[in-house]
């Protein structure tokens, strides 16, 4: 199905290999579940930014996935003050209210190694570099 309009059928290509790719490291064929656990590791990872590196990474997204991204955010008061891993999959499990057998750190490995594929090496490396060592090392 397309829209017939370049921008959306695009973005939704996009979003598809996304997602596609999160199944796929995470070993489910489930693309709802998929995209709740990609917006649960992204909140928390825009949450736990600075509003400029925030912008940055949303800027490197697909339109669609940028929409998930923005949803809700309020940038003030940001960062959260998050300094460990635990905190940091907490507030991913979060998002993941009604997945509660979800491993968390799991998908947000899964989540990380796709923005790492997907979003520019220096991106990834200024993200890197504003996170806790704990956070940072999921990256790996």
């Amino acid at each position: 199905m397309t829209t017939g309009l370049d921008v959306f059928d695009t973005t939704i290509q996009k979003t598809n290999l996304w997602l596609k790719e999160i199944m796929e490291e995470l070993g489910w064929d489930d693309r709802r579940r998929a995209l709740m656990a990609m917006r649960a590791v992204l909140h928390a990872l825009r949450d736990r930014l600075d509003p400029k590196e925030a912008a940055d990474l949303g800027a490197q997204l697909p339109v669609l996935v940028r929409g998930f991204y923005y949803e809700a955010w309020d940038p003030t008061d940001k960062p959260e003050k998050i300094r460990h891993k635990r905190d940091f999959l907490y507030k991913v499990d979060e998002g993941l209210i009604n997945e509660p057998e979800l491993d968390s750190e799991k998908i947000t490995r899964a989540i990380f190694k796709v923005l790492k594929k997907r979003v520019a090496e220096g991106e990834v490396r200024d993200i890197k570099a504003t996170l806790p060592e704990e956070i940072a090392a999921m990256w790996e």
